[in-house]
């Protein structure tokens, strides 16, 4: 679904291109033993290796080649037996060798493809350039001090993945579905956590308008962006940028620029460098990567349910509807929690249930499912008492609220408060008569056609039995008698 910017001499269309910085999980670093753990006081997490220090070599990191490889799997890409290590040349402070050690040429993983879905429904394939490896540089802090920079080498050499899109990519909608299904699926995968705040994932976002059925015009990319609602915010600020320029008569010049939410422009930083500018050239000190196919294999053996896969399973094995399947699957553990209450029960009650009542109460006390107040064992267990029907759905509420506040069963919580449905018909029959006796004008109105009124009769015997009598009973009696 494209965006579509109307300007002064038509309607331009906008071509986004996304590069996606993924913080690999792994215990130690890429090419170094240090700890890659985030956060630690400044510069305690460095090695020799990480602080460019004469005659240190690199040693590669088998577990982050791994979460490579399953990363490239968990995007349905090409796998490439062999890749190969390249020397990224440019200074900065907070890269103490001068180059980053990345793969340009020959990368680890190839051609892979993310389905997103959007607000209306419609289902796009948002094609992936490739995948490959490289080092973070360290942290410059200009706050520290008044006169003086300070560097924090605590991520120098902490291993990246690149996530490079095709520009497939049409609007903001689209761009923040990509990146949400890509953080979705590299958090089910366990190879990068996802938290834009610590940074470690965020994007670059290269940007360029066209005519319709134009050739892509000049792109701008705008630097490291932290936020989904940034990165969807910069490519509509940028995007209205160029088309004035270019409407203007003027041209885009090829630059990376800085997005600023708070002036709601976007800045430039600098021209934008070419492959060239960085004189790439294989490292010396590493070998070409080759990685056996067996290997790759066992590796996918051992994926998890990747999102698309549960959401279908979970429309098809719980019989529930698409939307409400595709939230409950968003966050694994939201995913593994909704499974653990439905299995053997009503899916689509039990949907009802998590994707209402316990998320509000989520929300409202600023909890996540990882810490309900709730377990999915004792709200699967008020589901049963609803089905054999020792309580019905009304009460079920009141059991609820109850079991947020003690932490106590829904058992535990019916036989202490007496809430046990009440299922004896005689009962119901005597309540039902009393009702009749004292509304015979409503049992006279209902009668010559008023339809409507056996609703309050319902409600008149729910009130005089405390919610607890069985509905549908209530309802079979008021018929028989009505």
């Amino acid at each position: 679904m494209s965006y579509l910017i109307e300007g002064k001499t038509g309607t331009w269309e906008i071509v986004v291109g996304l590069e996606v910085h993924a913080q690999v999980i792994s215990n130690s670093k890429l090419f170094s033993g240090a700890s890659a753990t985030y956060g630690g006081e400044a510069n305690t997490h460095v090695s020799l290796v990480d602080a460019g220090f004469p005659g240190m070599l690199p040693v590669i990191n088998r577990e982050c080649v791994a979460q490579a490889v399953r990363t490239g799997l968990g995007l349905k890409a090409r796998i490439n037996l062999q890749s190969r290590f390249d020397r990224k040349n440019y200074f900065y402070a907070d890269l103490p060798t001068g180059y980053q050690i990345s793969q340009f040429t020959h990368p680890i993983v190839g051609e892979g493809t993310v389905e997103i879905e959007l607000s209306d429904g419609t289902v796009r394939h948002i094609g992936i350039t490739r995948l490959h490896l490289e080092q973070d540089a360290g942290k410059s802090m200009h706050d520290q001090d008044p006169t003086r920079s300070f560097i924090d080498l605590n991520r120098a050499g902490v291993a990246l993945m690149e996530i490079v899109s095709e520009p497939d990519i049409r609007s903001p909608e689209e761009a923040g579905a990509y990146l949400r299904k890509l953080r979705m699926i590299l958090r089910y995968l366990g190879t990068c956590d996802g938290n834009m705040e610590e940074g470690s994932m965020r994007a670059d976002v290269n940007v360029s308008v066209r005519k319709k059925d134009e050739p892509f015009r000049t792109r701008c990319e705008i630097k490291n962006v932290n936020s989904i609602r940034y990165v969807m915010h910069a490519i509509e600020v940028e995007a209205t940028r160029q088309v004035e320029i270019w409407e203007s008569g003027g041209t885009v010049d090829q630059e990376t620029r800085l997005f600023d939410p708070s002036r709601n422009e976007t800045r430039s930083l600098r021209s934008k460098e070419d492959a060239h500018d960085y004189r790439y050239f294989p490292d010396p000190d590493l070998l070409p990567l080759v990685i056996e196919e067996e290997w790759v294999r066992d590796l996918e053996k051992g994926l998890p349910e990747l999102p698309d896969d549960k959401r279908d399973r979970f429309e098809k094995e719980y019989k529930i509807p698409h939307y409400d399947a595709g939230v409950l699957v968003a966050e694994q553990a939201i995913a593994d929690y909704y499974e653990a209450v439905a299995r053997g029960r009503d899916g689509r009650l039990a949907a009802n249930w998590v994707t209402g009542d316990l998320f509000a109460a989520l929300n409202k006390t600023g909890r996540n499912i990882g810490d309900s107040p709730i377990s999915a064992a004792a709200l699967g267990g008020m589901l049963d008492l609803v089905a054999d029907g020792t309580i019905n759905g009304k009460i079920a509420k009141e059991v609820f609220e109850d079991m947020l506040e003690t932490g106590d069963s829904a058992a535990d919580i019916v036989e202490r408060k007496g809430l046990k449905q009440v299922t004896d018909t005689g009962a119901i029959d005597s309540v039902v008569a009393d009702i009749m006796a004292k509304h015979a004008d409503k049992v006279e109105e209902y009668r010559s056609g008023k339809d409507r009124l056996f609703g309050f009769f319902v409600g008149q015997v729910m009130k005089a039995m405390a919610g607890k009598a069985n509905p549908a009973l209530v309802n079979e009696a008021l018929k028989k008698v009505l």
